[in-house]
């Protein structure tokens, strides 16, 4: 039966993701077993591959998770028996996993998990109505900043909020402030780092001037500071240089961060 007849038959009966059922659909030529509808939950991809391989037809399966060889969430869910408190972070945390993100599981305390790196989200499996839990912010942050001479306070501090929202960060992760030492007395500078409670590292031009080739520079900035660069390699020398750059370089209204994640130290 054409794939178009069958939607057409049950579009009224489809109701929500948790409670739809299984839909299969074989062509009339018998060369191919399609999953159809709730190929995760209702189990349509698994009834879909034993089908195709008792019949010897071609099994076709379109769930982007399945589509690149990844687990979904309510795949997960299914295997242990158990029911997903919400369809909507499980689809959030699958696309996390089906792009290549870390994603790991926390399970009951008898279960360890060896890598304890960090992620991009977690599933919790625990049969506990309510459970404690905290959250530590690491101070592994860098925030690397460049401006034009007399940027204001509140302009530093809305670019900063912006920047650290636009890449999913958290203020509470930042470490500390570094710009160059041209900048050392920039009044709107000092009092945005200051109204952060974050410290100001100063880096002078000799410094940057070593490592600034590593870095798209700017002939405006060279011909005024004499460096070709500021919010990257500052960040950069500000650092313990064991991590990485979460954000090169972004420019508002005249102010450039760059953000630098140092590498945590790991405790076994």
């Amino acid at each position: 039966m054409a794939s178009g007849i069958v939607i057409r038959k049950i579009a009224s009966l489809i109701g929500t993701k948790d409670k739809d059922p299984a839909v299969l659909l074989i062509d009339e030529g018998k060369h191919f077993v399609i999953s159809l509808l709730s190929g995760h939950l209702g189990g349509a991809n698994e009834l879909t591959h034993s089908l195709a391989n008792i019949l010897k037809l071609v099994p076709v399966i379109t769930t982007s998770s399945d589509v690149t060889g990844k687990i979904a969430v309510d795949t997960i869910s299914q295997k242990l028996n158990a029911e997903l408190e919400d369809l909507k972070s499980a689809k959030d945390v699958t696309s996390l996993i089906v792009n290549g993100q870390k994603v790991n599981i926390l399970l009951p305390k008898n279960v360890k998990v060896s890598d304890k790196d960090l992620a991009d989200g977690f599933i919790l499996v625990s049969n506990k109505k309510n459970i404690d839990y905290t959250r530590i912010y690491p101070k592994n942050l860098i925030l690397g900043i460049g401006c034009k001479k007399d940027t204001k306070a509140e302009d530093i501090l809305t670019a900063i909020e912006n920047c650290l929202d636009k890449n999913n960060l958290d203020m509470k992760s930042v470490k500390k402030v570094a710009t160059v030492d041209v900048k050392e007395n920039e009044q709107g500078l000092i009092d945005a780092v200051k109204f952060l409670n974050l410290s100001l590292e100063i880096i002078s031009r000799d410094e940057i001037k070593k490592i600034q080739a590593q870095f798209e520079g700017s002939d405006f900035v060279e011909k005024n500071i004499g460096v070709r660069a500021v919010s990257e390699p500052v960040a950069l020398l500000s650092s313990t240089g064991n991590g990485k750059f979460l954000v090169m370089k972004e420019k508002y209204n005249g102010i450039t961060i760059s953000i630098y994640e140092e590498e945590i130290e790991k405790y076994e």
